[in-house]
């Protein structure tokens, strides 16, 4: 079981975050890797971050913690996803910055641009002008090979995974996941090897066989995705075909049925747990227990929208209680 019988609250006064880490440290021994989804949340300082180490002339420096971070929350976490990369095609100095301010220990796990997986770009303000025009970039393996994977490369060993995350389609688009897997497969028969590539999706519709044989052939992952359309995580986790990689993925984003843009009001700053699921609990754990007797790697991640607080619901998930 993922209990180790050790006692531990984030909030107690004798070292919590020495003894997480430590418990954290040690499933990662055995290939199971928790991390959280992006790091730079100042609702954190206190019970991962120590807010001393990001002050300037006796005063908070939010410029310092933003840029420091990640060293602290690496002494807890052996994992990070990176949800930044879904905006952005980071430069070479970029990758640098960011793998020089962490410890060679942490993995990053790092969504795909937008401008491989979305179709057509949502009429939302940001997009400007090109706001519900189709995307002459989809699934262009090209581009993701010479725009993001080329300067990530001197990275690749610290590279857990490589996400892409494909927002809800269309029925008119894909309108099965049959559809949705004959244009995928040429994609990733066209993407390098040597990467740990898994695929998110948000339409519940898309898991059927097809879909999930068009991934085992490639030990691509799907990714198990608490989402607020998507099936529940513990509904997900019984689907055996879903199991499509050698190594496992997950990420724990929101209750079923709640927006994203409610659950940011709801729980921010994120200071602490506020609405326990103890099904995307159970459903994270039961994952994790797959993989150990798999001995396959797995690859955890939390959000602070699932519960308000994602190291609080790491801590339950990986048996360090209260």
């Amino acid at each position: 079981m993922l209990g180790s019988g050790m006692n531990l609250s984030l909030f107690e006064a004798e070292s919590p975050r020495t003894r997480l880490g430590a418990r954290l440290r040690e499933l990662a021994g055995e290939g199971i890797f928790f991390g959280t989804s992006s790091w730079k949340y100042e609702g954190w300082l206190g019970s991962i971050y120590s807010p001393e180490r990001y002050s300037v002339r006796g005063r908070f420096s939010r410029k310092k913690f933003e840029s420091e971070c990640l060293a602290e929350y690496a002494e807890t976490f052996p994992a990070v996803c990176g949800d930044f990369t879904f905006y952005q095609f980071p430069v070479a100095d970029s990758w640098a910055r960011l793998f020089g301010s962490a410890p060679a220990s942490l993995q990053f796990a790092f969504k795909a641009p937008e401008e491989i997986t979305v179709s057509t770009w949502p009429t939302h303000a940001r997009y400007g002008a090109r706001g519900g025009a189709e995307n002459e970039w989809f699934l262009k393996a090209e581009l993701l090979e010479r725009a993001f994977l080329a300067p990530l490369a001197p990275y690749r060993e610290r590279v857990a995974a490589l996400i892409l995350e494909f927002g809800a389609f269309p029925r008119q688009k894909f309108g099965s996941g049959t559809a949705f897997a004959q244009a995928l497969e040429p994609f990733l028969d066209a993407l390098p090897k040597g990467w740990r590539y898994a695929i998110e999706v948000r339409n519940p519709e898309f898991l059927e066989p097809a879909y999930f044989d068009a991934l085992r052939a490639r030990n691509v992952a799907h990714v198990f995705n608490a989402w607020t359309r998507m099936p529940p995580l513990e509904v997900q986790a019984r689907i055996e075909e879903a199991f499509t990689a050698d190594f496992l993925v997950t990420r724990a984003l929101l209750r079923h049925g709640r927006a994203y843009a409610d659950a940011v009001k709801k729980f921010e700053p994120y200071r602490a747990v506020q609405e326990p699921n103890p099904g995307a609990r159970e459903g994270l754990k039961a994952l994790v227990e797959r993989a150990r007797s798999k001995h396959q790697m797995a690859f955890v991640f939390v959000n602070n929208r699932l519960e308000g607080n994602a190291p609080g619901t790491i801590q339950a998930v990986a048996g360090v209680e209260d």
